[in-house]
């Protein structure tokens, strides 16, 4: 992270350096539908609602609590997005990432990126949890269009390893630990609110899609840009249209991760330990 920020990232940080004081965090966490509780495992817990925050966008989804925590998991010190805001919602691209980049100026060399998502795959089954390895970015646009700020990154950042390849290991070893089976896949990010039609899921498993969502990829897409380590997991929270029978609906969602709750809790809690220590080395 260079020294010079634009005003909106330096503004955000100062504010939350005046409330944290001299904790510092190493790993940002972006939770998705349904997945906020794992903050509410912190300890010594600072919560700062989005809309303290100067710029920061406020959520208006069902299941995204919309506040920032700051707590311990271990010796790790941990900064958490409780919620985040979609494209879908009437955000631009820069307001959608504004929160990831801050999580990152803030001192979060790495990040959890988390959502709930649609099984495209046949072999995927409600309440499974993915780790994801590439995506597909079908939104239409990018966080990174229009002038580049070289303060931030670079203006053709490279993502080939998006998803850092020595992370997704240390999370498989994790889960192996801790009893969870850890599938793996690829994230395909539309820019909704309608869920997909049936022939849009063929045609994303065509494309090689296992999952598919209304967000992530933008917010993986700006920590890259800044330099950061990313690790993507989706909880998978219903099966996509023409898969099952049942109509798609957000209730559905936040049933199936309340039923995981205690599971992904676990594990990214036991994550977030381990990937402390790496930021830390």
């Amino acid at each position: 992270m260079r020294k010079e920020m634009v005003p909106e990232i330096r503004q955000a940080r100062q504010k939350l350096k005046g409330l944290f004081g001299d904790r510092s965090p190493t790993v940002g966490l972006i939770l998705g539908s349904g997945l906020g509780r794992f903050a509410d495992s912190l300890a010594d817990k600072v919560v700062v609602p989005y809309g303290d925050i100067p710029g920061f966008p406020t959520s208006s989804v069902a299941g995204h609590a919309g506040q920032l925590v700051l707590g311990r998991v271990g010796e790790t010190w941990v900064l958490v997005m409780q919620g985040r805001v979609h494209y879908y919602e009437g955000y631009d691209m820069s307001q959608v990432v504004l929160p990831t980049r801050v999580l990152v100026a803030s001192g979060c060399s790495i990040l959890v990126i988390t959502n709930a998502a649609g099984g495209v795959h046949p072999d995927l089954a409600a309440g499974d949890l993915v780790l994801l390895y590439d995506h597909i970015n079908l939104m239409g646009t990018n966080p990174l269009m229009g002038p580049n700020d070289e303060s931030l990154g670079a203006r053709f950042p490279d993502m080939s390893n998006a998803y850092d390849r020595e992370l997704r290991e240390l999370a498989r070893d994790v889960a192996r630990h801790n009893g969870v089976d850890l599938r793996s896949g690829v994230y395909a990010a539309m820019s909704g609110p309608s869920y997909e039609t049936p022939a849009e899921i063929r045609m994303l498993r065509a494309m090689g899609a296992d999952l598919v969502g209304m967000s992530t990829v933008p917010e993986v897409i700006a920590a890259n840009h800044m330099g950061a380590r990313v690790v993507g997991i989706s909880c998978v929270t219903n099966l996509a249209a023409g898969i099952s029978p049942a109509p798609l609906s957000h209730e559905e969602v936040a049933e199936t991760a309340s039923r995981v709750e205690k599971k992904f809790v676990g594990l990214i809690g036991a994550l977030a330990q381990r990937l402390g220590e790496v930021a830390r080395s």
